[in-house]
């Protein structure tokens, strides 16, 4: 009587572990692509900082020489 008490308590723990593993590799995934989103907003924010900071520059030197 025990032993099949014992084995029907790990199935239904194997199982929950199951669901649970697979909703973590769920929310592991969503997590992924917002941090691949804030990659790309980061990358084109500091190419648009980095190109505005060279045309400064450009002008702020081409007004010294003239």
């Amino acid at each position: 009587m025990a032993k099949p008490n014992a084995l029907q308590k790990i199935e239904s723990h194997e199982k929950l572990c199951r669901i649970m593993q697979k909703l973590t590799h769920k929310k592991i995934h969503q997590i992924e692509e917002r941090v691949k989103r804030l990659e790309k907003i980061l990358l084109t924010c500091t190419g648009a900082l980095i190109a505005s900071m060279a045309f400064l520059i450009y002008t702020l030197v081409s007004q010294l020489t003239f």
